[in-house]
């Protein structure tokens, strides 16, 4: 048998034996996975100084945000589908190469129509090459179980700290170069990074089932797009407006539909075993929660920083770089702790030392400092989520079927992307009320006393938040008297309907 059809049949290891280039691959997939999450935050400095060039109003500066989490978000699955059946390595470099091509046109952008154009480009791009990316890793390292937690951890650790190198980069770039490169970085890094794959990683797609839910799609999208446009407009609009809870309520309706079209068609976008199976359901849900409460730690001490401390971008940047440090440092951690206490108590445990720094921060105040009132949390912060992303990566592609690789991967994605949307609504809403009562208690001379206010009760609502994501994975992820299975099931038999 060849090795082209080995690559092809569901269930079965490609090739015999580990990948010799497996570590090679790992690298690839890291580099792209760090792309994607580095995207999301990297032009929340730059913003300002883009406004400022291009001319674009205040109303319309949430575009450069939203365009990108639209698109993204919305074709997760579909992309993951596609990845699936016409082939993992091939749309995966096709999502680099088109990536690089909208991350310069965003660089090159001359008014805000351009901008806000390539930056749903990226997003569309990224839903092809995030879930590639994540699934290529999965059925590399199937094999050896001490190795795939070492690949997870990397793989988690760029997760985790990819936001706050995200912040530190886009204010380095924005105070010593140009905002425009905040987009045209990627154009190099893209392109290297697909040549790379192009010769180290071997092409698997599924085989059999070759159909796509089109009506599946269609419903998805829409869903996902009305929920995280919907959650995008409370920000501006409130909670209780028509355009909110149209968008809102719209968006879940289609996903029930979505959820009934699944369970009835012959080629379902997301089979629902992917999401029904214990382990990978509490990893997904886990994921949501937590990307929902941490939001509140990168934009409100972002904030804090800038306005209440007065620091420059860059140096604001810089002082999330601790962060990102004791993230990778505790990935490190979480990668022996797996396969031996189970992810169970990695996650959960992960999740309430996050909670706690996170509640820590409700202490910082308009004359407190950094190093007394963000530096010890931020460590403390970021080696829980070190421990827990990592096992969430993992334990959400649990025995997940070759053939459904692409779609649990692009679901684990399409987790965090709603998860980062409904937190920016929510605790921005949050954080406003607060300050608003507090300026209206207390007057507008202490109007940067109620700023703060309104951060950490933002702050203490992501702590809950953290908690309950902690209890859902003590809930439903095994623990460690049940070894979980191969991520990628070895039979044939078990690939039957």
């Amino acid at each position: 048998m060849t090795n082209d059809s080995i690559d092809s049949m569901p269930g079965i290891s490609v090739g015999d034996g580990p990948d010799p280039k497996r570590w090679s691959i790992l690298l690839v997939v890291v580099i792209a996975q760090l792309m994607v999450v580095l995207d999301a935050s990297i032009v929340t400095i730059a913003l300002p100084s883009a406004q400022r060039s291009l001319h674009f109003s205040v109303a319309n500066r949430q575009w450069v945000i939203t365009a990108y989490s639209l698109a993204f978000g919305g074709l997760l699955l579909l992309g993951g589908r596609i990845a699936d059946f016409a082939g993992r390595r091939r749309i995966f470099i096709v999502g680099l190469i088109g990536f690089a091509a909208a991350s310069a046109l965003g660089g090159l952008a001359v008014d805000q129509a351009m901008l806000f154009g390539s930056r749903a480009l990226q997003g569309a791009f990224a839903a092809l090459m995030a879930p590639g990316a994540l699934s290529i890793l999965t059925i590399t390292f199937q094999d050896n179980p001490g190795e795939r937690a070492k690949a997870f951890g990397a793989y988690g650790a760029v997760g985790g700290a990819g936001a706050a190198i995200g912040v530190l980069a886009g204010g380095l770039l924005t105070e010593y170069a140009s905002w425009r490169w905040c987009f045209l970085i990627n154009v190099p890094i893209a392109l290297l990074t697909a040549v790379s794959a192009s010769r180290v990683v071997r092409e698997t797609r599924s085989i059999g089932k070759t159909g796509y839910d089109i009506p599946g799609a269609v419903l998805v999208t829409a869903g996902i797009v009305s929920l995280v446009y919907g959650f995008t407009k409370a920000v501006a609009d409130g909670w209780s407006s028509a355009t909110t809870l149209s968008l809102v309520i719209g968006g879940v309706i289609l996903l029930v539909a979505f959820v009934v079209v699944e369970a009835r068609s012959a080629y379902p976008l997301l089979p629902l075993r992917v999401v029904l199976e214990r382990n990978r359901g509490g990893a997904y849900l886990a994921t949501l929660l937590i990307v929902v409460g941490m939001f509140a730690m990168f934009l409100f001490v972002s904030y804090y920083m800038q306005q209440i401390l007065h620091y420059s971008a860059a140096k604001a940047g810089v002082a999330f770089l601790p962060f990102a440090l004791g993230v990778i440092v505790a990935a490190g951690m979480a990668t022996p702790l797996v396969p031996k206490v189970g992810p169970r108590i990695v996650i959960s445990s992960g999740l309430l030392i996050a909670g706690g720094g996170m509640l820590w921060l409700t202490q910082i105040g308009v004359h407190t400092s950094y190093w007394t009132h963000l530096l010890p949390q931020l460590i403390v912060m970021s080696l829980g989520m070190g421990l827990a992303f990592p096992a969430l990566s993992s334990t959400a592609l649990t025995k997940v079927r070759l053939e459904d690789s692409g779609v649990a991967s692009s679901l684990l994605n399409a987790s965090q992307q709603v998860g980062a949307s409904l937190g920016a609504a929510l605790l921005n809403t949050i954080a406003a009320t607060a300050t608003a009562s507090y300026i209206a208690s207390h007057g507008t001379s202490l109007t940067e006393e109620g700023i703060v206010h309104g951060f950490t009760v933002a702050f203490a609502v992501g702590a809950a938040i953290l908690a309950a994501g902690a209890i859902v994975s003590a809930l439903l992820v095994q623990g460690p008297t049940k070894a979980l299975p191969n991520p990628v099931a070895a039979s044939a038999s078990e690939l039957q309907p």
